[in-house]
């Protein structure tokens, strides 16, 4: 009997055969954290051991709120710096040009790898599975007990398998098969399964789409999302990998899964997450004309290259009706659209661009809410109260649908634009 992904890493790590529900004791190959390093720090050192298990593990990443906009962000850096040069953790990408949103430059600087045992203590960290990773977000004390000890527990994931066929019809992207996927299977659907991601429609995909899917894993309750590391994840790593333990590993042909769906790209539509669920999937003719104020092309789920230049073509020559806020992923995602003239074009249709970060993906600056206002967003999450306002509305959808309704002020379909 053939063994699925989550076996086979997590087996590797644990240096014995495991199955599904075993419970391992597992070193990760890498622990990321970000602004809630602090707090993470604090319990850290209420454990009471003085140096954390290996600083070169560590890898730290401001970007939820930067630069600091308040006092409160400002004292919560400033601890980040003291414990890191306490600590001596190489890996800080601080509040300058070399940074970004935290899983844009996990994956940007190779320290997304197949085959790795990789934790993070937010939720998304599961979008390093677009590299082949066993990649998991952690709650922070948890965070704190792996930098001490260098372990970690886990219970082997069952897992789901996700066959994807077909091809994408103009106007539609991995956003809209992953809010399909989540609509259909509902906020608990994958509740801590592994999800594998298979098929002719996920090889066909660039690895930033691939980044899309697995980033909104934990948005239908996966433990992990993974696709296969094939060779267009072992070029994207050529000559960056930040370790030399990374493998290439796969499931077997005949590995048993709790559960199996399947998805033909060419049945799908563009469309929406309605507030205020993930899973509150509606096609876009179902929610066509709904007024906005604000348009947000940004977060760790839809801001890369890729991302900005399907927005780009589509306000290229004309003018937003509505703010139009632009946060590329990374300063590298931000640099490559200066050179492509991108962001000329962004600004041209009056869009802000501002610095790479979350920004208002969970309401901390750079665009939050007033009550009654809506907004339709390429970000993963449409909670009440994400983007600073319990009595605002969020849709989710993907960077043309975001850019097509920027153009009218309403939810409008892209294909109609393009």
């Amino acid at each position: 009997m053939g063994k699925t992904f989550a076996e086979k890493v997590l087996g590797k790590a644990a240096g014995y055969e495991v199955k599904a529900n075993d419970v391992v004791t597992v070193e990760p190959h890498f622990c990321m954290s970000h602004d809630n390093a602090a707090p993470i720090a604090k319990t850290f050192k209420k454990i009471g051991v003085k140096n954390v298990w290996k600083p070169g593990a560590l890898v730290f990443i401001l970007d939820h709120a930067v630069p600091a906009p308040s006092d409160e962000h400002a004292v919560n850096h400033k601890e980040i710096r003291e414990f890191v040069k306490e600590q001596g953790i190489p890996n800080f990408y601080d509040v300058m040009s070399n940074g970004g949103v935290c899983h844009q430059v996990m994956c940007e600087e190779g320290f997304a790898l197949p085959g790795l045992i990789m934790v993070g203590s937010d939720s998304h960290t599961c979008t390093y599975g677009a590299y082949g990773a066993f990649s998991t977000g952690i709650g922070r004390s948890e965070m704190a007990a792996a930098w001490a000890t260098g372990k970690i527990w886990f219970k082997v994931p069952e897992s789901l398998k996700i066959t994807v066929t077909g091809k994408f019809k103009k106007g539609v992207t991995a956003k809209d098969l992953i809010l399909k996927i989540i609509g259909d299977i509902k906020a608990d659907g994958a509740d801590y399964m592994s999800v594998e991601f298979h098929g002719q429609g996920i090889a066909d995909m660039t690895v930033a789409e691939r980044m899309t899917l697995c980033n909104m894993g934990i948005e239908m309750g996966a433990k992990n999302a993974v696709c296969p590391p094939d060779k267009k994840v072992l070029d994207a790593i050529k000559g960056k990998a930040k370790s030399d333990k990374w493998e290439a590993i796969w499931a077997d042909d005949d590995a048993v899964y709790a559960k199996e769906l399947s998805y033909d790209l060419g049945d799908l539509v563009p469309c929406v997450a309605k507030p205020h669920t993930v899973d509150n999937y509606a096609a876009i003719d179902a929610v066509k004309g709904t007024e906005i104020h604000q348009a947000f092309l940004g977060s760790c789920t839809n801001a890369r290259i890729e991302d900005l230049r399907a927005a780009a073509d589509l306000l290229k020559g004309n003018k937003v009706a509505v703010r139009t806020i632009v946060i590329p992923a990374s300063w590298t995602v931000y640099r490559q659209a200066m050179k492509e003239g991108l962001l000329d074009t962004f600004l041209d249709a009056g869009c802000v661009i501002t610095n790479p970060g979350c920004g208002p993906c969970m309401g901390n600056h750079e665009g939050i809410l007033a009550p009654g206002e809506a907004c339709i967003s390429t970000a993963n999450r449409n909670f009440k109260g994400r983007m600073g306002n319990k009595e605002s509305f969020i849709y989710l959808a993907s960077p043309l649908t975001v850019a097509a309704s920027a153009l009218t002020g309403k939810i409008s379909d892209p294909r109609e634009v393009l």
